[in-house]
């Protein structure tokens, strides 16, 4: 959220926002007894076809909670955790700060069954994006996280040849160009 951008309680709404087609005001803003639209609450606007909203910046942006799917990016890995940077919490984008919010998957909680055959190198590899559930709030570094649930797991990644990754199992992923095969935990998709 840009500060040129953010709007207080009473202030018009940009010119823009006011146009054709006849703005219909949306949360957050009202409109006004001489016809223009004004923000009702501290945030930036936005206009979904007719519909103008004023958004606050807890409404635009998210900080992970207990029971939140995220989705972190491998940052770091370990033979027993996984360090993640987290940049999505529930299809929101994390707020930009100085440092990223930072998760952590331990061995035990990387999937529900055969947790003493795993290794942390077939389940996840440096830039893989995985779909995790955010266990607890953790310390001060690190929410501590899980992908144990079949939704949950790597869902993009890219191959030791730099190509994409498609699943073809709960366990594997398939280059597209060249076919090789390589371990991850993969997260079952949405529709399936």
């Amino acid at each position: 959220m840009s500060t040129a951008d953010l709007l207080l309680p009473g202030q018009p709404l940009p010119a823009r926002f006011n146009s054709t087609p006849t703005p219909q005001p949306g949360s957050g803003c009202y409109l006004s007894p001489n016809g223009k639209l004004v923000a009702s609450i501290v945030g930036v606007p936005v206009r979904d076809g007719s519909i103008v909203s004023v958004k606050s910046r807890h409404e635009m942006s998210a900080v992970p909670e207990i029971g939140a799917i995220i989705l972190p990016q491998i940052s770091r890995l370990t033979p027993l955790q996984a360090n993640l940077t987290i940049s999505l919490v529930s299809s929101r984008p994390t707020p930009q700060s100085q440092e990223d919010f930072q998760g952590l998957i331990k061995l035990s909680d990387v999937r529900l069954t055969e947790k003493d055959k795993l290794k942390m190198g077939e389940c996840f590899r440096l830039g893989d994006v995985v779909r995790a559930e955010v266990l607890s709030l953790g310390d001060a570094r690190s929410y501590f996280l899980s992908t144990a649930a079949n939704h949950l797991g790597v869902i993009s990644a890219t191959s030791a040849a730099g190509n994409p990754l498609t699943p073809v199992s709960w366990q594997e992923m398939q280059d597209t160009v060249t076919g090789e095969r390589e371990k991850r935990k993969v997260a079952k998709p949405d529709d399936a």
